[in-house]
């Protein structure tokens, strides 16, 4: 929840970084509030760069909700992506059940997920990670045969907004664990995993080292252009 319509003209010099000729081939996707969306989808029109939303309603139909946009509406807006099972919108009461049903829409309407996974420190502490991953893959993707775009990002809660990053060998543990559960329960040959949780210009370089890890979803950083220049260029050098 951060953002006004003078954000839109900060991501200038991301769009000039993103079309130089060395960071040309880096994948840039923005989820700002529903209230930028339009903003920054026209001022990405001619650029590489992509839009998403950071959540969306679970019904394809018009209806009583108010206050909520769903995912056709997202569509309509010129947006390719959504966020859905971000750990912020599963504690404001998004359940297994319920982002079924979102990436099932956003899927009716060709968008691509950014479906967020992760454990809490009480499941990491009780040894439980690999269970919650697999329990939360297995319901969010309930009845969903083709995931080519469906991206994982996996958020583990206890590193998000705390400076706390998994140590090397355990993220890569988990992310290849994510990788081959795909791979054997959905057929998914080429499955993208995404690491988020406390991603920043001081510890990106450690991350891009570990080579399982498709991409970043990145928070806090992605709100300050410096810090998020430097995380580009440090993923691409």
């Amino acid at each position: 929840m951060f953002g006004d319509i003078k954000t839109v003209n900060s991501i200038n010099r991301v769009v000039k970084i993103n079309k130089s000729r060395k960071f040309n081939k880096a994948k840039i996707i923005y989820c700002p509030p529903y209230t930028l969306l339009d903003n920054f989808v026209q001022k990405l029109k001619k650029t590489k760069i992509e839009v998403g939303a950071q959540n969306c309603h679970q019904s394809s139909c018009s209806g009583p909700f108010t206050g909520f946009i769903n995912s056709k509406m997202i569509k309509n807006l010129g947006c390719k992506y959504v966020i859905i099972g971000h750990s912020e919108s599963r504690n404001s009461g998004d359940t297994d059940l319920l982002i079924n049903k979102k990436i099932k829409s956003s899927l009716k309407n060709n968008l691509h997920i950014l479906f967020c996974i992760g454990e809490n420190i009480k499941a990491k502490k009780a040894k439980k990670t690999k269970r919650i991953l697999s329990s939360q893959i297995k319901k969010g993707l309930k009845k969903i045969n083709n995931i080519k775009n469906i991206i994982i990002a996996y958020e583990p809660v206890w590193s998000i907004g705390t400076g706390l990053v998994p140590k090397k060998n355990e993220l890569l543990s988990n992310i290849l664990f994510i990788k081959k559960f795909l791979r054997k329960n959905f057929k998914h040959n080429n499955p993208r995993v995404l690491y988020g949780g406390s991603v920043s210009s001081e510890n990106i370089k450690d991350l891009s080292e570990i080579n399982q890890i498709d991409g970043f979803l990145v928070g806090g950083a992605s709100q300050n252009t410096d810090k998020f220049i430097d995380i580009i260029k440090k993923t691409f050098n």
